[in-house]
C-alpha cells in the first residue's frame, strides 16, 4: 500500500495546489518539501482545521471508509447511500482535495493518517475497537421464548451508540442480554455496560454504514419577506445605526467616560450612555462595541484614561450615510469583539463589561460570515436560531455554534441593518459576495437605493412642534438634532422645541438671528410666532453670566502696582486681564508668572490659597536617554501563488532540508550509529513514517536512543504521534511506551520479526 507521502509526491500539480488553497495552513510557513508537506497534513491541529469545514456528507464518507477499513468509490456509495447517489461522489471527491483520503495500490480508498483518531470513538455509530463472532447473524430463533426482547435490545444499539446498559439479572431483558454475550453478539465492558461489536452492527443493517445521506435543511419552509420590505426594514434599520453611533461620539466628546483598572466600560457609564442613546443597556454595548471597533473611538491614555473619539471620527462623520453604514458593517463582519457578552459572567465569576479586552474571540468573524452565509443561501427568506443551527450542523458538523451565538448574531445584524425583517439585506449580500475596495462601493450604492428620499421640508406648528414629512436631510438633521427635541421617528420625523433644545444651539454658538434664518429656509409657511417668540427669549437670558479659563492670578493691595501691566505688550505671553483694580487674572501658569515678572524688575512671590507665601522651586530639565536604533524586522508576506509553491516542493523534495516547524526536526537528532538496512534518518520523514504506520496499524524498527546515550533497535507499534512525542506498542515485550521523537534515530518499515535484537532490554523514557 503506497503511503500518505508517496501519495502527494504521485499527486499532480494541479491537485497539489488545490490542497494548498483549501488547506492554507500547510503553505505558511513554507514546508520546505513534500516529506514535511505530508507531515504538516497529518498533524492534529491541521486535520482538525480541516474536518471543522467539510460539511456532514464528508463526515459521512470518512466514517464509511474507517467502518469499513478501506473501500473503493462504490462501496462508499453503497455503505452511505445504499447505491450510486452523486451528494456521496462530491462529498469523496471532496475528501480527496483536501487530502483526508488517498488510494491504495488496488484503488481502494483509506484515511490519511491521523483522521481516524478525530472521528470519535464510535464513527458512525459504530463500536470498531470490539472483536464480533465469525456469524453475526446467530440470533435465537422465532420460537425462543428471548427471542423479542433480543431483538429489542439489538435495535437500540444497532445504528448507535453502541454502548448500553445491561438490565440486571432475572427480568427477560436481563437474560436476553446475558445470552446475547454468550453468544458473542454483545461484549461486556466497564461495570454493566455492553457493546455492540461494528460487524454484528454492520451485518444488522445489511452492510450499511449510515441511514442515509446527510441532507441539508430545507430553508425553502421557512418564512419569506417581499424584497421591498426587507429594503425598507434594513435601510431603517442602517440609518437609526449610524444616527446612534453618532450621537455616541457627540456624547462622548464632550463627557468621555474612564476606563475600569482592568480595562473596560463601568456598568452606570454603560447604563448613563443607554439613558442618552434612549436605548436598552444591551443595545446601548452592541453601539459602543461598534464604534470601538470601527475605529471611532480608542482609549486616551492621558491621566485619567478615558474612552474617547478618535480623529477617525472626524472623517467618519463627513461621509454621507451610506458610506458610514459601510465602515460601520465591514467594521462589524471583520471584528473579534463579541457584544453579546457584555452582562454575562467569565470562568472566575466576574461580570464582563462593555469593552473589555477579554470580549475578544477569534472564532466570531467566522460565525458572523456562517451565520449570514445561510441567509444568502436563499434570497428573502428569513430563518430563525434554530434554522440556522441546523444548517449550520450540516454545513460544519464537528464546529457547530451554540445557538445562544447563533441568536446574538441574528440579534446584531437586525440591528446593523444588515438584515431586514429576518432575511439578508441586499447591501450586506453586495459586501459578503464582493472583495476588494470595490465591495464597499457596491454595497454603499446598494443600502442608498433603499433609503426613502430626502425631504427639507420642516412643517413648523404653532404649540412648539415640527414634523418632517420623510427622511430628513442632512442639514436638516443637523440643525434638529441641535435645537430640538426628537419625540418620535418612523414614516415622519416628530420633534419639539424646548427652551434647554434652543438654549443648547445658541450654546453651540448660533445667535437668535441665525437660528430662526435657519428654521425659516427649512420650514413651509414661515415659523410660528410662539417659536419666534421662544427663540428671541432664550437668547437675551443668554450669556448673562460669563466664564473663561485663568491659570493664574495677580493680586496687590495697590491698584498702582498692577496699572498698566494688562496693557504691557512685554508681557502680552502671559495673557493679563484685569477682574478688579487688585486682581489680575493669567493665562499662564504660577511659576511662569512669577519668573517672567521677576525677569522685568518686579517682584512677586506666590501663594497659597490660605495666602501663605510658597517658595517655588527651579525647573530642571533633564534629556531621556535613548538606545540604539533598532532595524525593523523584514515583513513576512504570504504566498498566495499555489502553482509556484508546488514548483518550489518540486525542486526542493530533490534536495530535502528540515521543517524547522516540525517537532521532530526542532531538535538535532542525537549521535546514531548506521541502520543495519534500508530506512531514513530524515527527522521529517521519520515522522512521515511513524503516522503512517500508526494509520496502518503496521510495525516498525526505531533506533532510539537512551538516557545514557547508547542507541537500541526495537520492534515497535506506533499508536499515536502528537505532540513531539510517540506512543507505541512493543509487541515483544508486550508493553507500551512514550518516548520524545528527538530521541528517534533511524525508523525502517518491518516486513517481520526477524531482526529483534534480543540483547537490548534498556527501558527508554
Amino acid at each position: 500500500m503506497p503511503t500518505f507521502t508517496a501519495h502527494l509526491r504521485s499527486s499532480s500539480d494541479e491537485a497539489l495546489a488545490v490542497l494548498l488553497a483549501r488547506r492554507p495552513d500547510l503553505a505558511s510557513p513554507f514546508p520546505g518539501n513534500l516529506t514535511s508537506l505530508a507531515v504538516r497534513a497529518t498533524g492534529r491541529a491541521s486535520l482538525e482545521r480541516a474536518l471543522a469545514g467539510v460539511d456532514a456528507v464528508v463526515v459521512q464518507v470518512l466514517e464509511a471508509v474507517v467502518a469499513l477499513g478501506g473501500a473503493t468509490h462504490a462501496a462508499i456509495q453503497e455503505a452511505v447511500a445504499g447505491g450510486p447517489d452523486d451528494e456521496v461522489a462530491r462529498a469523496t471527491d471532496e475528501g480527496l482535495a483536501l487530502a483526508l483520503l488517498h488510494p491504495d495500490d488496488e484503488g481502494a480508498l483509506v484515511l490519511a493518517p491521523g483522521v481516524a483518531e478525530l472521528l470519535g470513538a464510535h464513527p458512525a455509530g459504530l463500536a470498531l475497537e470490539v472483536a464480533g463472532p465469525a456469524d453475526p447473524t446467530a440470533l435465537p430463533s422465532d420460537d425462543d421464548p428471548l427471542a423479542a426482547p433480543a431483538r429489542a435490545v439489538l435495535d437500540a444499539l444497532t445504528w448507535g451508540p453502541p454502548v448500553g446498559l445491561a438490565p440486571g439479572p432475572g427480568s427477560p431483558a436481563g437474560d436476553a442480554v446475558a445470552m446475547l454475550v454468550a453468544r458473542r453478539l454483545l461484549v461486556r465492558g466497564a461495570g454493566r455496560h455492553v457493546l455492540l461489536p461494528a460487524s454484528v452492527a454492520l451485518a444488522l443493517r445489511g452492510g450499511r454504514t449510515h441511514r442515509g445521506v446527510a441532507v441539508p435543511p430545507d430553508l425553502t419552509q421557512v418564512p419569506h419577506r417581499s424584497p421591498a420590505t426587507v429594503a425598507a426594514e434594513s435601510a431603517s434599520a442602517g440609518e437609526r445605526c449610524v444616527r446612534l453611533v453618532a450621537r455616541l461620539l457627540r456624547a462622548w466628546e464632550q463627557d468621555p467616560p474612564g476606563v475600569l483598572r482592568a480595562g473596560g466600560l463601568a456598568v452606570r457609564e454603560l447604563r448613563r450612555t443607554a439613558a442618552t442613546l434612549e436605548v436598552d443597556e444591551r443595545e446601548a454595548a452592541f453601539v459602543v462595541e461598534l464604534a470601538f471597533a470601527a475605529g471611532l473611538l480608542a482609549v486616551d491614555d492621558d491621566e485619567p484614561a478615558v474612552f474617547a473619539p478618535t480623529t477617525d471620527a472626524d472623517a467618519w462623520s463627513t461621509l454621507d450615510l451610506p458610506q458610514r453604514w459601510v465602515a460601520l458593517a465591514s467594521a462589524w463582519l471583520a471584528t473579534t469583539r463579541t457584544p453579546w457578552l457584555v452582562g454575562s459572567r467569565d470562568e472566575r465569576g466576574s461580570l464582563i463589561a462593555a469593552l473589555d479586552p477579554e470580549l475578544a474571540r477569534p472564532w466570531a468573524p467566522r460565525l458572523r460570515r456562517a451565520v449570514l452565509g445561510v441567509l444568502a443561501r436563499e434570497p428573502g427568506r428569513a430563518p430563525g436560531a434554530d434554522a440556522v443551527v441546523d444548517a449550520l450542523g450540516w454545513a460544519t458538523p464537528r464546529t457547530v455554534p451554540p445557538r445562544s451565538a447563533v441568536e446574538a448574531v441574528l440579534t446584531e445584524a437586525s440591528r446593523l441593518g444588515a438584515s431586514g425583517a429576518g432575511a439578508l439585506s441586499d447591501a450586506a449580500r453586495a459586501l459578503l459576495d464582493a472583495g476588494g475596495d470595490g465591495a464597499g462601493v457596491q454595497a454603499a450604492a446598494v443600502f442608498a437605493a433603499g433609503l426613502a428620499p430626502e425631504v427639507g421640508d420642516l412643517l413648523l406648528q404653532g404649540d412648539l412642534t415640527g414634523i418632517v414629512p420623510g427622511r430628513p436631510a442632512a442639514e436638516l438633521e443637523a440643525l434638529l438634532e441641535r435645537a430640538a427635541v426628537v419625540e418620535s421617528r418612523g414614516g415622519a420625523v416628530t420633534v419639539r422645541f424646548t427652551p434647554e433644545s434652543v438654549r443648547r444651539a445658541l450654546d453651540d454658538g448660533l445667535t437668535a438671528d441665525e437660528l430662526v434664518e435657519r428654521l425659516t429656509a427649512f420650514a413651509r409657511g414661515g415659523i410660528p410666532q410662539a417659536l419666534d417668540y421662544l427663540v428671541r427669549d432664550a437668547a437675551r437670558r443668554h450669556g448673562r453670566l460669563r466664564a473663561g479659563a485663568a491659570s493664574s492670578y495677580l493680586r496687590a493691595d495697590d491698584p498702582a502696582l498692577l496699572a498698566g501691566l494688562a496693557d504691557d505688550p512685554r508681557l502680552a505671553d502671559l495673557g493679563l486681564v484685569q477682574l478688579a483694580p487688585t486682581v489680575l487674572a493669567a493665562q499662564a501658569s504660577t511659576h511662569e508668572l512669577v519668573e517672567t515678572l521677576r525677569a522685568h524688575g518686579l517682584s512677586p512671590v506666590a501663594e497659597a490659597p490660605d495666602g501663605q507665601v510658597l517658595h517655588l522651586e527651579r525647573t530642571v530639565r533633564r534629556a531621556r536617554r535613548r538606545g540604539s536604533r533598532r532595524t525593523a524586522a523584514p515583513v513576512v508576506t504570504r504566498t498566495t501563488d499555489t502553482a509556484a509553491l508546488v514548483r518550489r516542493l518540486r525542486s526542493s523534495d530533490q534536495h530535502p532540508t528540515p521543517d524547522a516547524t516540525d517537532p521532530a526536526a526542532a531538535t538535532p537528532a542525537p549521535a546514531r550509529s548506521p541502520a543495519p538496512g534500508p530506512g531514513t534518518d530524515d527527522p521529517a520523514a521519520a515522522l512521515a513514517l511513524l503516522r503512517e504506520a500508526a494509520a496502518a496499524r503496521e510495525n516498525v524498527w526505531v533506533e532510539l536512543v537512551g538516557p545514557q546515550g547508547r542507541p537500541e533497535r526495537r520492534l515497535l507499534r506506533p499508536l499515536r504521534v502528537e505532540g513531539g512525542r510517540l506512543r507505541a506498542a512493543d509487541p515483544v515485550r508486550e508493553s507500551e511506551l512514550t518516548v520524545a521523537v528527538h530521541r528517534i534515530g533511524v525508523v525502517q518499515r518491518a516486513t517481520d520479526d526477524s531482526g529483534y535484537d534480543q540483547d537490548h532490554d534498556q527501558e527508554v523514557t
